[in-house]
Protein backbone atom coordinates (compact mmCIF):
# COMPACT_ATOMS: atom_id res chain seq x y z
CA UNK A 1 0.00 0.00 0.00
CA UNK A 2 1.20 3.59 -0.66
CA UNK A 3 2.36 5.45 1.98
CA UNK A 4 -0.29 8.24 2.53
CA UNK A 5 0.83 11.14 4.57
CA UNK A 6 -2.92 13.40 4.17
CA UNK A 7 -4.17 10.73 6.43
CA UNK A 8 -1.07 10.62 8.33
CA UNK A 9 -1.41 14.28 9.68
CA UNK A 10 -5.12 13.75 9.83
CA UNK A 11 -4.37 10.87 12.47
CA UNK A 12 -1.99 12.86 14.44
CA UNK A 13 -4.52 16.12 14.24
CA UNK A 14 -7.16 14.01 15.79
CA UNK A 15 -5.73 12.18 18.10
CA UNK A 16 -3.17 14.86 19.65
CA UNK A 17 -6.19 16.69 20.56
CA UNK A 18 -7.87 14.12 22.85
CA UNK A 19 -4.82 12.58 24.78
CA UNK A 20 -2.60 14.88 27.13
CA UNK A 21 0.43 12.67 27.51
CA UNK A 22 3.32 12.71 25.38
CA UNK A 23 3.54 8.95 25.00
CA UNK A 24 -0.29 8.64 23.53
CA UNK A 25 0.51 11.98 21.70
CA UNK A 26 3.43 10.23 19.78
CA UNK A 27 0.96 7.38 19.53
CA UNK A 28 -0.20 8.33 15.62
CA UNK A 29 3.54 9.49 15.32
CA UNK A 30 4.69 6.25 15.23
CA UNK A 31 2.18 4.48 13.24
CA UNK A 32 2.35 7.48 10.40
CA UNK A 33 6.35 6.42 10.65
CA UNK A 34 5.70 2.43 10.61
CA UNK A 35 3.69 3.11 7.27
CA UNK A 36 6.18 5.66 5.68
CA UNK A 37 9.24 2.85 6.15
CA UNK A 38 7.04 0.22 4.85
CA UNK A 39 5.69 1.79 2.04
CA UNK A 40 6.61 0.11 -1.31
CA UNK A 41 9.17 2.41 -2.85
CA UNK A 42 12.08 2.08 -5.65
CA UNK A 43 13.84 3.66 -3.51
CA UNK A 44 13.08 2.31 0.11
CA UNK A 45 14.39 3.61 3.35
CA UNK A 46 17.19 1.52 4.61
CA UNK A 47 18.20 1.64 8.02
CA UNK A 48 17.53 2.19 11.83
CA UNK A 49 15.80 4.87 13.54
CA UNK A 50 15.22 5.04 16.84
CA UNK A 51 12.90 7.80 18.79
CA UNK A 52 13.59 8.12 22.70
CA UNK A 53 12.83 10.27 25.55
CA UNK A 54 14.30 10.37 28.81
CA UNK A 55 17.07 7.88 27.07
CA UNK A 56 14.42 5.07 27.57
CA UNK A 57 13.31 4.04 24.20
CA UNK A 58 10.01 4.40 22.93
CA UNK A 59 9.96 3.91 19.27
CA UNK A 60 12.78 1.68 17.57
CA UNK A 61 12.50 0.22 14.09
CA UNK A 62 14.88 -1.30 11.24
CA UNK A 63 14.09 -1.72 7.11
CA UNK A 64 15.91 -3.24 4.80
CA UNK A 65 19.20 -5.05 5.42
CA UNK A 66 22.99 -4.23 5.41
CA UNK A 67 23.48 -5.79 2.48
CA UNK A 68 20.36 -4.17 -0.38
CA UNK A 69 17.68 -6.86 -0.95
CA UNK A 70 19.43 -9.34 0.92
CA UNK A 71 16.99 -10.84 3.80
CA UNK A 72 19.25 -10.41 6.68
CA UNK A 73 18.20 -7.95 9.15
CA UNK A 74 19.55 -5.27 10.98
CA UNK A 75 21.16 -5.81 14.52
CA UNK A 76 21.33 -3.62 17.25
CA UNK A 77 25.57 -3.07 17.39
CA UNK A 78 25.49 -2.48 13.66
CA UNK A 79 27.56 0.84 13.09
CA UNK A 80 27.07 3.44 10.50
CA UNK A 81 29.40 6.01 9.96
CA UNK A 82 27.37 9.18 11.49
CA UNK A 83 28.17 12.19 9.14
CA UNK A 84 28.37 15.74 10.10
CA UNK A 85 26.75 14.50 13.75
CA UNK A 86 30.67 13.88 14.07
CA UNK A 87 31.22 17.75 14.42
CA UNK A 88 28.96 17.93 17.63
CA UNK A 89 31.10 15.11 19.19
CA UNK A 90 34.84 17.29 18.35
CA UNK A 91 33.05 20.30 19.58
CA UNK A 92 32.42 18.66 22.79
CA UNK A 93 35.86 17.40 23.48
CA UNK A 94 37.10 21.27 22.41
CA UNK A 95 34.91 22.70 25.13
CA UNK A 96 36.02 20.20 27.75
CA UNK A 97 39.29 21.62 27.22
CA UNK A 98 38.36 25.12 27.78
CA UNK A 99 36.16 23.56 31.20
CA UNK A 100 39.67 22.93 32.09
CA UNK A 101 41.12 25.97 30.80
CA UNK A 102 43.61 24.96 28.88
CA UNK A 103 42.59 27.13 26.02
CA UNK A 104 40.64 30.43 25.16
CA UNK A 105 37.72 30.20 22.59
CA UNK A 106 39.05 33.67 21.47
CA UNK A 107 42.40 33.10 21.21
CA UNK A 108 43.96 33.04 17.65
CA UNK A 109 44.99 29.68 16.56
CA UNK A 110 48.56 30.51 16.49
CA UNK A 111 48.92 29.95 19.82
CA UNK A 112 47.68 26.24 19.63
CA UNK A 113 49.11 25.48 16.14
CA UNK A 114 52.39 27.21 15.54
CA UNK A 115 53.35 25.46 12.78
CA UNK A 116 50.69 27.16 10.85
CA UNK A 117 52.36 28.77 8.11
CA UNK A 118 49.79 31.31 6.24
CA UNK A 119 49.50 34.82 8.12
CA UNK A 120 45.59 33.78 8.86
CA UNK A 121 46.73 31.26 11.73
CA UNK A 122 46.86 34.84 14.10
CA UNK A 123 43.38 35.67 13.01
CA UNK A 124 41.77 32.75 12.94
CA UNK A 125 39.92 31.86 16.33
CA UNK A 126 38.65 28.71 17.96
CA UNK A 127 34.81 30.13 17.72
CA UNK A 128 35.51 31.03 14.10
CA UNK A 129 36.55 27.44 14.00
CA UNK A 130 33.44 26.20 15.62
CA UNK A 131 31.43 28.34 14.01
CA UNK A 132 32.28 28.07 10.42
CA UNK A 133 33.20 31.62 10.12
CA UNK A 134 37.05 31.56 9.45
CA UNK A 135 37.49 31.73 6.20
CA UNK A 136 39.94 29.04 5.60
CA UNK A 137 39.67 26.81 2.46
CA UNK A 138 43.23 25.36 2.03
CA UNK A 139 46.04 25.62 4.83
CA UNK A 140 47.99 26.91 2.34
CA UNK A 141 45.62 29.13 0.71
CA UNK A 142 44.66 32.99 2.01
CA UNK A 143 41.30 32.95 3.29
CA UNK A 144 38.61 33.13 1.24
CA UNK A 145 37.20 36.27 3.46
CA UNK A 146 38.34 38.22 6.10
CA UNK A 147 37.79 35.80 9.53
CA UNK A 148 34.34 36.41 11.46
CA UNK A 149 32.77 37.58 8.40
CA UNK A 150 31.23 35.25 6.71
CA UNK A 151 29.54 31.69 7.26
CA UNK A 152 31.03 28.73 4.81
CA UNK A 153 30.03 25.14 6.20
CA UNK A 154 33.32 22.90 5.60
CA UNK A 155 35.52 19.86 7.38
CA UNK A 156 38.96 21.81 7.27
CA UNK A 157 37.62 23.78 10.67
CA UNK A 158 36.91 21.00 12.54
CA UNK A 159 40.13 18.90 11.46
CA UNK A 160 42.17 21.45 12.59
CA UNK A 161 40.21 21.57 16.28
CA UNK A 162 40.93 17.94 16.49
CA UNK A 163 44.84 19.25 16.28
CA UNK A 164 43.99 21.74 19.08
CA UNK A 165 42.88 19.27 21.55
CA UNK A 166 45.47 17.02 20.60
CA UNK A 167 47.44 19.45 21.70
CA UNK A 168 45.92 21.22 24.86
CA UNK A 169 45.02 17.60 26.15
CA UNK A 170 48.29 15.71 25.34
CA UNK A 171 46.44 12.51 23.78
CA UNK A 172 45.85 11.74 20.26
CA UNK A 173 42.69 12.71 18.90
CA UNK A 174 41.42 8.86 18.65
CA UNK A 175 42.43 8.35 22.37
CA UNK A 176 40.52 11.32 23.32
CA UNK A 177 37.28 10.80 21.87
CA UNK A 178 37.53 7.24 22.53
CA UNK A 179 37.83 8.10 27.15
CA UNK A 180 34.45 10.04 25.83
CA UNK A 181 32.44 7.59 24.23
CA UNK A 182 33.57 5.07 27.65
CA UNK A 183 32.61 8.38 29.95
CA UNK A 184 28.67 8.16 28.08
CA UNK A 185 28.94 4.31 27.98
CA UNK A 186 29.09 4.22 24.07
CA UNK A 187 30.58 0.68 23.77
CA UNK A 188 30.18 0.85 19.70
CA UNK A 189 31.49 4.42 19.17
CA UNK A 190 34.19 4.80 17.75
CA UNK A 191 36.92 7.07 15.53
CA UNK A 192 37.72 4.62 12.56
CA UNK A 193 41.52 5.27 13.11
CA UNK A 194 41.57 3.15 16.02
CA UNK A 195 40.41 0.48 14.31
CA UNK A 196 38.21 -1.30 16.80
CA UNK A 197 34.80 -1.32 15.15
CA UNK A 198 34.02 -4.64 13.88
CA UNK A 199 30.09 -4.02 12.54
CA UNK A 200 30.64 -1.65 10.62
CA UNK A 201 28.00 -1.90 7.69
CA UNK A 202 29.03 -1.05 3.84
CA UNK A 203 27.37 2.18 2.36
CA UNK A 204 25.92 2.23 -1.20
CA UNK A 205 25.38 5.13 -3.45
CA UNK A 206 22.94 5.28 -6.54
CA UNK A 207 24.88 6.03 -9.64
CA UNK A 208 23.91 7.44 -13.27
CA UNK A 209 21.99 3.45 -14.19
CA UNK A 210 19.71 4.09 -10.81
CA UNK A 211 21.24 0.93 -9.07
CA UNK A 212 23.34 1.05 -6.26
CA UNK A 213 26.81 0.73 -6.15
CA UNK A 214 29.02 -0.25 -2.96
CA UNK A 215 31.09 2.71 -1.64
CA UNK A 216 34.40 1.73 -1.56
CA UNK A 217 36.07 4.62 0.93
CA UNK A 218 34.09 6.23 3.26
CA UNK A 219 36.10 6.59 5.47
CA UNK A 220 38.70 8.83 4.67
CA UNK A 221 40.98 11.26 7.09
CA UNK A 222 37.81 13.31 7.71
CA UNK A 223 36.56 12.00 11.58
CA UNK A 224 36.31 15.14 13.77
CA UNK A 225 34.03 16.62 10.86
CA UNK A 226 32.02 13.79 9.42
CA UNK A 227 33.42 10.31 9.73
CA UNK A 228 32.87 9.08 13.88
CA UNK A 229 31.29 5.12 13.71
CA UNK A 230 28.14 4.79 15.93
CA UNK A 231 25.26 3.22 16.20
CA UNK A 232 21.57 4.74 16.82
CA UNK A 233 21.27 3.09 20.63
CA UNK A 234 24.94 5.21 21.19
CA UNK A 235 23.69 8.03 20.18
CA UNK A 236 20.87 8.33 22.31
CA UNK A 237 23.50 7.65 25.00
CA UNK A 238 24.98 10.73 23.78
CA UNK A 239 22.00 13.15 23.74
CA UNK A 240 21.47 12.06 27.27
CA UNK A 241 24.63 12.33 28.86
CA UNK A 242 25.34 15.59 26.12
CA UNK A 243 21.88 17.21 27.52
CA UNK A 244 21.57 16.44 31.04
CA UNK A 245 24.99 18.44 32.08
CA UNK A 246 27.10 14.86 32.28
CA UNK A 247 29.73 16.08 29.79
CA UNK A 248 30.25 20.17 29.65
CA UNK A 249 29.52 22.79 32.70
CA UNK A 250 26.08 24.47 32.71
CA UNK A 251 27.93 27.51 31.17
CA UNK A 252 29.67 25.84 28.95
CA UNK A 253 26.94 23.93 27.43
CA UNK A 254 25.19 27.07 26.83
CA UNK A 255 27.82 29.03 24.65
CA UNK A 256 27.18 25.26 23.02
CA UNK A 257 23.26 25.86 22.22
CA UNK A 258 23.67 29.22 21.43
CA UNK A 259 22.87 30.89 17.84
CA UNK A 260 26.12 32.15 16.59
CA UNK A 261 25.97 32.03 12.84
CA UNK A 262 22.96 31.58 9.87
CA UNK A 263 23.28 29.25 7.00
CA UNK A 264 20.78 28.67 3.99
CA UNK A 265 20.43 25.35 3.91
CA UNK A 266 20.49 23.42 0.67
CA UNK A 267 17.00 21.48 2.03
CA UNK A 268 16.58 22.55 5.21
CA UNK A 269 16.33 26.57 4.98
CA UNK A 270 17.26 28.75 7.36
CA UNK A 271 19.59 27.63 9.95
CA UNK A 272 21.61 28.65 12.59
CA UNK A 273 24.45 27.08 14.31
CA UNK A 274 26.11 26.70 17.73
CA UNK A 275 29.62 24.96 18.85
CA UNK A 276 28.67 21.84 16.91
CA UNK A 277 25.19 21.27 16.24
CA UNK A 278 22.49 23.29 14.51
CA UNK A 279 19.76 25.00 17.30
CA UNK A 280 16.45 26.06 15.63
CA UNK A 281 13.41 27.15 17.39
CA UNK A 282 9.94 26.26 15.57
CA UNK A 283 6.95 27.62 17.12
CA UNK A 284 8.85 27.84 20.30
CA UNK A 285 10.15 24.26 20.40
CA UNK A 286 13.66 24.07 20.45
CA UNK A 287 15.26 21.59 18.32
CA UNK A 288 19.50 20.63 18.90
CA UNK A 289 21.27 18.08 16.79
CA UNK A 290 21.79 17.62 12.70
CA UNK A 291 21.65 15.98 9.65
CA UNK A 292 24.45 14.28 8.24
CA UNK A 293 26.00 13.03 4.72
CA UNK A 294 29.33 11.17 3.96
CA UNK A 295 29.33 9.02 0.54
CA UNK A 296 26.98 5.44 1.31
CA UNK A 297 25.55 6.99 4.66
CA UNK A 298 22.68 9.45 4.90
CA UNK A 299 21.98 10.55 8.86
CA UNK A 300 20.13 12.64 11.53
CA UNK A 301 19.85 13.17 15.36
CA UNK A 302 17.98 15.80 16.73
CA UNK A 303 16.95 16.30 20.17
CA UNK A 304 14.26 18.11 21.41
CA UNK A 305 14.90 19.69 25.23
CA UNK A 306 11.52 20.80 26.38
CA UNK A 307 10.42 17.10 26.42
CA UNK A 308 13.77 15.35 26.34
CA UNK A 309 13.62 13.58 23.13
CA UNK A 310 15.82 11.96 20.71
CA UNK A 311 14.91 11.24 17.04
CA UNK A 312 17.75 9.34 15.34
CA UNK A 313 18.19 7.70 11.98
CA UNK A 314 21.01 6.06 10.53
CA UNK A 315 20.68 4.90 6.71
CA UNK A 316 23.66 2.90 4.53
CA UNK A 317 21.78 3.96 1.19
CA UNK A 318 22.45 7.18 -0.53
CA UNK A 319 19.84 7.74 -3.22
CA UNK A 320 18.68 10.52 -5.29
CA UNK A 321 22.09 12.34 -5.08
CA UNK A 322 21.75 15.59 -7.56
CA UNK A 323 18.44 16.41 -5.15
CA UNK A 324 19.66 16.08 -1.13
CA UNK A 325 16.05 16.89 -0.33
CA UNK A 326 15.00 13.63 -2.01
CA UNK A 327 18.10 11.49 -0.12
CA UNK A 328 16.83 12.78 3.15
CA UNK A 329 13.31 12.14 2.71
CA UNK A 330 12.95 9.55 5.20
CA UNK A 331 14.05 11.45 7.79
CA UNK A 332 12.80 14.98 7.21
CA UNK A 333 9.18 13.26 7.16
CA UNK A 334 9.53 11.06 9.92
CA UNK A 335 11.14 14.23 11.90
CA UNK A 336 8.16 16.12 10.86
CA UNK A 337 5.52 13.67 12.07
CA UNK A 338 7.60 13.68 15.83
CA UNK A 339 7.52 17.99 15.89
CA UNK A 340 3.85 17.72 15.26
CA UNK A 341 3.60 15.35 18.06
CA UNK A 342 5.75 17.11 20.07
CA UNK A 343 4.20 20.37 19.88
CA UNK A 344 0.55 19.29 20.80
Amino acid sequence: MPFNRFSCLLLLILTVRSTPSFSQSAAPAFHCIDSLLKAKSSKPFNGVIIIAKEGKTLYENQNGSPVPGQKKLFKETDQFVIGSISKQITAVLVLRELDKKRLNLRDPIRKYLPELEMPWADTVTIHQLLTHTHGITALNEPLAYPAGTKFNYSAIGYQLLAKIVAKTSGKSFPELSNELFITCGMENTFDSNLKKHKRLVNGYIEKEDGKLHLETSPLKDFTPAATFISTARDLVLWNTSLHSGKLLSPETYQLMITPYATRQHAFLGKTDYGYGPTVTTTDGLLQIGQTGYIPGFVSMDYYFPKTKTSIIMLENTAWSLDDLSKTFSYHLQALKFLKEALLK
